[in-house]
């Protein structure tokens, strides 16, 4: 609150005031109400409000006395920083728990200029099972799951840890919950198997299995792993190859496509052509990651500028702030970025000097 008799009707109930002459300071008193714990606002040993602290710099002082947390620094700051404090206590209303990475996601979000609010993007429940609750991370994400929800085929593409497929794994898992479709079929190409199973031993369930392993992990994430066997066995849940899907139309499904930046543009006609009636399909992949041989070229790439303009499909892009894993996660994904574009021009200048050098041999 202010030095003022203006209050705020927000569960935070800011008032604000200057502390100086020319009005480049301010501060801001934010009251904390009774029925919500401090230490669920600032953390374990305060390692929230420490967050928030290395987050918006030296020129912002945060003193907290009770109930009480005074906020004193230049105008703008201390508005964000009331902000988020008003999502901090919405956040908790609706029962999110606060990590210090949830406070930097909502500060970025506040400093963005899409006018996000943290507590509507960080609430959506995407599916409650085993104890825990999968929600979107970032407004991206949000965006994601949203589009899931308005569209038929949906692609999500982004670097590796922007939550693409497992956001989509809770999505099929929730809509088969909710009878929206009688099975969920999680598919994936297989290139390092190439066309060639038959020459590596075992059974084709132990030569495929390494290929599909990572959406197992998903879905043991989200299913009771006891009924998943039998789920499976009924047909209700179908995890296979993407050489499987040919000459299959695929009704009542929620269809999942991983790791699509390994299709070939024919391969990916093809899938996306087993759609059948009352289905819903999720595309997602990471056109930085292509590892078909020979440089062919990605069916990702491709069928952007293919579907541009057809009614009920749509591309969502994520990208290193959407990354929910390590930290160090995102700075990867980064300077490969910037790797990647710092190359541009000497691939060109490479191509140009090879164009010349076949035109002087002529």
């Amino acid at each position: 609150m202010v030095e003022s008799t203006h209050t705020r009707s927000t569960p935070a109930s800011p008032r604000t005031g200057r502390d100086d002459q020319d009005g480049s300071r301010s501060q801001i008193k934010i009251v904390v109400p009774d029925d919500h714990s401090m230490v669920s606002l600032l953390g374990s040993r305060d390692e929230l409000l420490h967050a928030i602290e290395g987050a918006v710099g030296d020129d912002l002082d945060i003193h907290v006395r009770g109930n009480e947390i005074t906020v004193t620094g230049p105008e703008a700051e201390t508005d964000l920083v009331s902000r988020l404090f008003t999502e901090m206590l919405e956040l908790l209303k609706g029962g999110t728990q606060l990590t210090p990475d949830a406070v930097e996601r909502s500060l970025a979000m506040l400093r963005g200029e899409t006018g996000a609010r943290p507590a509507e993007v960080l609430t959506l429940d995407v599916l409650s099972s085993r104890g825990r609750t999968i929600r979107p991370k970032t407004l991206n994400q949000r965006r994601y799951v949203d589009a899931i929800d308005k569209h038929t085929i949906v692609f999500g593409i982004g670097p590796a840890g922007t939550g693409k497929t497992y956001l989509a794994m809770a999505k099929a898992v929730r809509a088969l919950q909710d009878k929206q479709v009688n099975r969920i079929i999680l598919t994936r190409p297989a290139v390092e198997a190439g066309e060639r199973l038959g020459f590596l031993p075992g059974t084709l369930y132990e030569k495929i299995d390494p290929y599909l392993r990572p959406l197992y992990d998903a879905l043991h994430d989200m299913v009771d792993p006891d009924s998943i066997p039998r789920l499976m066995a009924a047909g209700t849940i179908e995890v296979a190859p993407l050489a499987y899907m040919r000459g299959r139309t695929l009704n009542d499904s929620f269809i999942i496509l991983d790791e699509a930046q390994n299709t070939s543009p024919e391969q990916m006609k093809m899938f996306l052509t087993r759609l059948g009636f009352g289905s819903k399909v999720v595309v997602t992949g990471d056109v930085t990651q292509v590892d078909l041989p020979n440089g062919q070229l990605s069916g990702l790439r491709v069928v952007q500028d293919i579907l541009d303009g057809v009614q009920d499909i749509h591309f969502c892009r994520l990208d290193s702030r959407d990354v929910v894993r390590h930290r160090l996660v995102t700075d990867i994904v980064d300077a490969y970025n910037r790797y990647d574009e710092s190359r541009v021009p000497q691939i060109k200048q490479g191509a140009a000097g090879r164009d010349g050098s076949r035109k002087r041999r002529r």
